[in-house]
Protein backbone atom coordinates (compact mmCIF):
# COMPACT_ATOMS: atom_id res chain seq x y z
CA UNK A 1 0.00 0.00 0.00
CA UNK A 2 2.81 2.82 0.72
CA UNK A 3 4.62 1.88 -1.74
CA UNK A 4 1.17 2.42 -4.50
CA UNK A 5 1.20 6.07 -2.62
CA UNK A 6 4.75 6.73 -4.06
CA UNK A 7 3.95 5.77 -7.05
CA UNK A 8 0.64 7.88 -6.77
CA UNK A 9 2.46 10.58 -5.77
CA UNK A 10 5.50 10.81 -8.18
CA UNK A 11 2.47 10.47 -11.32
CA UNK A 12 0.85 13.39 -9.82
CA UNK A 13 4.16 15.31 -9.34
CA UNK A 14 4.93 14.51 -12.90
CA UNK A 15 1.59 15.39 -14.07
CA UNK A 16 1.68 18.68 -12.54
CA UNK A 17 4.89 19.77 -13.06
CA UNK A 18 3.80 22.17 -16.21
CA UNK A 19 5.90 24.96 -14.64
CA UNK A 20 6.52 27.25 -11.94
CA UNK A 21 4.90 27.29 -8.73
CA UNK A 22 2.98 24.22 -9.30
CA UNK A 23 5.96 22.22 -10.53
CA UNK A 24 7.76 22.62 -6.93
CA UNK A 25 4.29 22.52 -5.05
CA UNK A 26 3.88 18.92 -6.67
CA UNK A 27 7.61 18.00 -5.75
CA UNK A 28 6.83 19.15 -2.37
CA UNK A 29 3.79 17.24 -2.10
CA UNK A 30 5.42 13.94 -3.29
CA UNK A 31 7.90 14.05 -1.01
CA UNK A 32 5.26 14.13 1.71
CA UNK A 33 3.84 11.18 0.59
CA UNK A 34 7.23 9.40 0.38
CA UNK A 35 7.94 10.21 3.97
CA UNK A 36 4.61 9.36 4.91
CA UNK A 37 4.97 5.75 3.42
CA UNK A 38 8.18 5.41 5.25
CA UNK A 39 6.68 6.29 8.29
CA UNK A 40 3.71 3.82 6.98
CA UNK A 41 6.33 0.73 6.46
CA UNK A 42 8.64 1.10 9.55
CA UNK A 43 4.97 0.92 11.94
CA UNK A 44 4.30 -2.37 10.35
CA UNK A 45 7.35 -3.58 11.11
CA UNK A 46 7.57 -5.54 14.89
CA UNK A 47 10.36 -3.91 16.81
CA UNK A 48 13.43 -5.59 17.93
CA UNK A 49 16.43 -5.08 19.53
CA UNK A 50 20.37 -5.04 18.10
CA UNK A 51 23.31 -5.43 20.63
CA UNK A 52 26.19 -4.75 18.79
CA UNK A 53 30.03 -5.93 20.38
CA UNK A 54 32.98 -4.25 18.84
CA UNK A 55 35.91 -6.69 19.68
CA UNK A 56 39.17 -4.28 20.00
CA UNK A 57 41.31 -7.13 21.48
CA UNK A 58 44.64 -7.49 19.31
CA UNK A 59 43.95 -10.97 17.50
CA UNK A 60 40.81 -9.63 16.00
CA UNK A 61 41.41 -8.36 12.52
CA UNK A 62 38.76 -5.63 12.69
CA UNK A 63 41.23 -3.39 14.45
CA UNK A 64 43.65 -3.22 11.82
CA UNK A 65 42.33 -4.15 8.48
CA UNK A 66 40.03 -1.45 6.81
CA UNK A 67 38.79 -3.73 3.96
CA UNK A 68 37.13 -6.55 6.50
CA UNK A 69 35.88 -3.98 9.12
CA UNK A 70 34.21 -2.31 6.05
CA UNK A 71 32.80 -5.48 5.38
CA UNK A 72 31.28 -6.18 8.76
CA UNK A 73 30.02 -2.93 8.66
CA UNK A 74 28.09 -3.04 5.84
CA UNK A 75 26.51 -6.54 6.94
CA UNK A 76 26.07 -5.15 10.28
CA UNK A 77 24.28 -1.96 9.05
CA UNK A 78 22.57 -3.77 6.66
CA UNK A 79 20.33 -5.55 9.73
CA UNK A 80 19.72 -2.11 11.57
CA UNK A 81 18.20 -0.42 7.96
CA UNK A 82 15.95 -3.05 8.24
CA UNK A 83 14.23 -2.50 11.70
CA UNK A 84 10.88 -0.73 12.40
CA UNK A 85 9.77 2.27 14.52
CA UNK A 86 10.63 1.85 18.53
CA UNK A 87 13.29 -0.92 17.77
CA UNK A 88 16.43 -0.69 19.76
CA UNK A 89 20.33 -0.26 18.83
CA UNK A 90 22.94 -0.62 21.10
CA UNK A 91 26.97 -0.15 20.70
CA UNK A 92 29.63 -1.07 23.01
CA UNK A 93 33.23 -1.98 22.60
CA UNK A 94 34.87 -4.93 24.74
CA UNK A 95 38.17 -6.68 25.32
CA UNK A 96 39.81 -6.05 28.74
CA UNK A 97 37.63 -7.21 31.66
CA UNK A 98 38.20 -3.05 32.58
CA UNK A 99 35.38 -0.35 32.38
CA UNK A 100 37.51 2.39 31.69
CA UNK A 101 39.38 0.52 28.69
CA UNK A 102 35.74 -0.06 27.14
CA UNK A 103 33.75 3.48 27.91
CA UNK A 104 32.05 3.66 24.32
CA UNK A 105 28.70 3.88 24.53
CA UNK A 106 25.83 4.28 21.65
CA UNK A 107 21.99 3.84 22.60
CA UNK A 108 19.43 4.92 20.25
CA UNK A 109 15.38 3.75 19.50
CA UNK A 110 14.47 3.98 16.02
CA UNK A 111 12.01 6.77 15.20
CA UNK A 112 11.06 9.88 13.07
CA UNK A 113 13.94 11.92 14.65
CA UNK A 114 16.39 8.73 14.27
CA UNK A 115 15.21 6.98 10.64
CA UNK A 116 16.96 3.67 10.39
CA UNK A 117 18.78 4.48 7.46
CA UNK A 118 20.62 7.32 9.27
CA UNK A 119 21.54 5.35 12.41
CA UNK A 120 22.86 2.42 9.96
CA UNK A 121 25.02 5.37 8.20
CA UNK A 122 26.33 6.12 11.57
CA UNK A 123 26.64 2.42 13.00
CA UNK A 124 28.45 1.58 9.06
CA UNK A 125 31.06 4.33 9.50
CA UNK A 126 31.80 4.06 13.60
CA UNK A 127 32.54 0.24 12.58
CA UNK A 128 34.14 0.48 9.70
CA UNK A 129 36.22 3.46 11.19
CA UNK A 130 37.47 0.99 13.76
CA UNK A 131 40.91 0.66 12.52
CA UNK A 132 41.47 4.31 11.99
CA UNK A 133 39.80 4.95 15.82
CA UNK A 134 42.43 2.22 17.23
CA UNK A 135 45.82 3.80 15.11
CA UNK A 136 44.73 7.31 16.45
CA UNK A 137 44.84 5.78 20.11
CA UNK A 138 40.89 7.15 20.32
CA UNK A 139 40.24 3.30 20.89
CA UNK A 140 43.05 1.01 22.61
CA UNK A 141 44.08 -2.14 21.49
CA UNK A 142 43.55 -4.49 23.91
CA UNK A 143 45.43 -7.48 25.40
CA UNK A 144 42.66 -9.87 26.49
CA UNK A 145 39.76 -10.86 24.75
CA UNK A 146 36.16 -11.26 27.36
CA UNK A 147 33.22 -12.16 25.16
CA UNK A 148 31.63 -13.62 28.10
CA UNK A 149 31.65 -11.51 30.45
CA UNK A 150 30.87 -8.45 27.90
CA UNK A 151 27.37 -10.20 27.12
CA UNK A 152 26.69 -10.85 30.46
CA UNK A 153 27.03 -7.53 31.48
CA UNK A 154 25.69 -6.47 28.32
CA UNK A 155 22.54 -8.33 28.74
CA UNK A 156 22.28 -7.12 32.85
CA UNK A 157 22.67 -3.74 31.61
CA UNK A 158 19.95 -3.97 28.94
CA UNK A 159 18.29 -7.12 28.83
CA UNK A 160 16.80 -9.48 25.76
CA UNK A 161 13.02 -8.60 27.66
CA UNK A 162 10.44 -6.79 25.72
CA UNK A 163 11.13 -7.62 21.89
CA UNK A 164 13.25 -9.86 20.08
CA UNK A 165 17.10 -9.29 20.91
CA UNK A 166 19.77 -10.05 18.60
CA UNK A 167 23.55 -9.93 19.99
CA UNK A 168 25.86 -9.14 17.29
CA UNK A 169 29.58 -9.20 18.14
CA UNK A 170 32.09 -7.62 15.62
CA UNK A 171 35.20 -10.47 16.84
CA UNK A 172 37.33 -13.30 15.58
CA UNK A 173 35.42 -15.37 18.70
CA UNK A 174 38.69 -16.10 20.32
CA UNK A 175 37.20 -15.70 23.65
CA UNK A 176 40.95 -15.12 25.81
CA UNK A 177 40.01 -14.59 29.60
CA UNK A 178 39.17 -16.60 32.84
CA UNK A 179 36.98 -18.72 30.99
CA UNK A 180 39.07 -20.02 28.18
CA UNK A 181 41.91 -19.52 25.65
CA UNK A 182 40.93 -20.42 23.21
CA UNK A 183 43.97 -20.00 20.94
CA UNK A 184 45.12 -22.79 22.40
CA UNK A 185 43.72 -26.06 20.86
CA UNK A 186 42.93 -28.16 23.60
CA UNK A 187 41.12 -25.44 25.17
CA UNK A 188 37.13 -25.55 25.52
CA UNK A 189 34.36 -22.68 26.64
CA UNK A 190 32.90 -24.15 29.84
CA UNK A 191 29.48 -24.82 30.39
CA UNK A 192 27.29 -22.06 31.45
CA UNK A 193 25.64 -21.80 35.00
CA UNK A 194 22.07 -22.43 33.93
CA UNK A 195 20.63 -20.47 30.76
CA UNK A 196 22.02 -16.97 31.60
CA UNK A 197 20.79 -15.65 27.98
CA UNK A 198 17.30 -17.31 28.19
CA UNK A 199 15.05 -15.19 25.73
CA UNK A 200 17.64 -13.51 23.89
CA UNK A 201 16.52 -14.67 20.04
CA UNK A 202 19.99 -15.15 18.37
CA UNK A 203 24.01 -14.58 18.68
CA UNK A 204 25.87 -13.20 15.89
CA UNK A 205 29.85 -13.57 15.89
CA UNK A 206 31.16 -12.32 12.44
CA UNK A 207 35.13 -12.78 11.85
CA UNK A 208 35.20 -16.14 13.68
CA UNK A 209 38.03 -17.45 12.84
CA UNK A 210 39.56 -14.11 10.96
CA UNK A 211 43.07 -14.09 11.43
CA UNK A 212 43.87 -17.52 12.31
CA UNK A 213 44.35 -18.25 8.17
CA UNK A 214 43.50 -21.59 9.52
CA UNK A 215 39.80 -23.32 8.48
CA UNK A 216 40.45 -26.12 10.72
CA UNK A 217 40.43 -23.42 13.37
CA UNK A 218 37.53 -21.56 12.27
CA UNK A 219 35.66 -24.90 12.40
CA UNK A 220 36.68 -25.14 16.22
CA UNK A 221 36.04 -22.30 17.18
CA UNK A 222 32.21 -22.13 15.36
CA UNK A 223 31.90 -25.46 17.16
CA UNK A 224 32.52 -24.53 20.50
CA UNK A 225 30.21 -21.62 19.88
CA UNK A 226 27.39 -22.92 18.86
CA UNK A 227 27.55 -25.03 21.44
CA UNK A 228 27.77 -22.71 24.29
CA UNK A 229 25.27 -20.52 22.58
CA UNK A 230 22.74 -23.32 22.74
CA UNK A 231 23.64 -24.26 26.18
CA UNK A 232 23.15 -20.61 27.27
CA UNK A 233 19.70 -20.21 26.19
CA UNK A 234 20.20 -18.02 22.57
CA UNK A 235 17.57 -19.14 20.44
CA UNK A 236 20.45 -19.07 17.59
CA UNK A 237 23.17 -18.92 16.52
CA UNK A 238 25.60 -17.77 13.60
CA UNK A 239 28.98 -17.88 13.43
CA UNK A 240 30.81 -16.83 10.17
CA UNK A 241 34.00 -16.30 9.02
CA UNK A 242 33.49 -14.88 5.65
CA UNK A 243 29.93 -13.86 3.74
Amino acid sequence: MAATHVMLAIATAAGLAGGGTLAIDAARHAQSYVQVAEASDQVTIAPRRIIIGIDLSKSNPLIDNPAFAAKVAQRIAGAVRSLGFMSEVHVRTFGNFDASSNTFAYDTVISTHARPQNVAAEVEKLISGTPLLVERGKWEAQNNTNIIAFMDNAVQSIGCSGMPTTVVLASDGIEDSEYARLSLEDSRLPNPDGQPFKGCAELQILGVGQGTRSPVQTMRLRAQWTRWAQAAGFGHFLGLNDW
